[in-house]
């Protein structure tokens, strides 16, 4: 019964009309696109590089489709679990330092880029051993790719699903905007790498929103139990975007050329 309740939201069909006609989560929706986009499109390059390994390009799309829906099978799964774990302070808490971690995170590796090329070529260099091991395969090469792909976006969709849920406590906003931001991120990966290559700064503003995100799971514990309303952080991520745009051109307008 409780494996019901978990998932009932998901079958409400008053609660899909009611999100997909309310312009308040349309912009909860668009928020969680735009950080899924923002988060996942260097995973999106990982995944498809995973497929070159298959001799034809027929075998590389479907096994990026098969992904794509055992990543929509996986949220599904996971964004149910996480609504109702969602609700205990503890998790919270755990969820708001790691949102945290990750953010210390990425500005480490931004001031130490050598430490980063070094652990990187580390693990290359182990991946390249492994893999030089024959070993007896019971599974075609094609679902071995599959496989990883998934094993890949599981890995790689913690972070996503954690974020969303810190934004949005309505299952189906979550699912429907992380059901169309992988879509788009897997779609236009190029696009989405191009643009952060003209405006690099995107990347920077991505963990910036994430330090919001994480504040305001925070706060809301105990004792202040202070919960922003959903407009006003839809209204603080665009701004954000926005003022991310304007400050790399005024920027680059400033120094006469492209900023690296």
């Amino acid at each position: 019964m409780q494996l019901i309740k978990l998932y009932q939201p998901f079958f409400d069909a008053n609660n899909w009309a009611h999100v997909l006609t309310s312009g308040q989560d349309w912009m909860m929706i668009l928020t969680l696109i735009l950080m899924e986009c923002l988060l996942s499109v260097d995973n999106a390059v990982v995944l498809a590089a995973q497929t070159q390994v298959l001799p034809t390009k027929d075998e590389q799309r479907k096994s990026l489709v098969y992904g794509l829906w055992g990543a929509y099978l996986f949220r599904f799964i996971v964004i149910g679990i996480g609504t109702y774990l969602i609700n205990f302070w503890e998790i919270k808490l755990l969820g708001g330092l790691y949102l945290l971690y990750l953010v210390y995170k990425y500005f480490y590796d931004v001031r130490h880029p050598a430490q980063v090329a070094k652990k990187e070529a580390a693990k290359k260099e182990a991946h390249k051993k492994k893999n030089s091991k024959t070993r007896k395969h019971h599974l075609s090469l094609f679902w071995r790719t599959v496989i990883s792909i998934e094993s890949m976006d599981i890995v790689f969709s913690i972070d996503s699903v954690l974020a969303a849920l810190a934004i949005s406590n309505n299952p189906v906003v979550v699912l429907v905007g992380g059901m169309i931001g992988i879509l788009c991120m897997r779609g236009v990966a190029e696009v989405i790498i191009k643009l952060m290559e003209i405006i690099p700064e995107l990347q920077t503003m991505a963990y910036v929103l994430i330090t919001i995100i994480a504040v305001k799971l925070l706060v809301s514990l105990p004792p202040l139990n202070f919960k922003l309303p959903d407009a006003i952080f839809a209204c603080i991520v665009f701004g954000t975007v926005i003022l991310t745009i304007i400050f790399h051109y005024v920027r680059q307008n400033l120094h006469g050329k492209k900023m690296p």
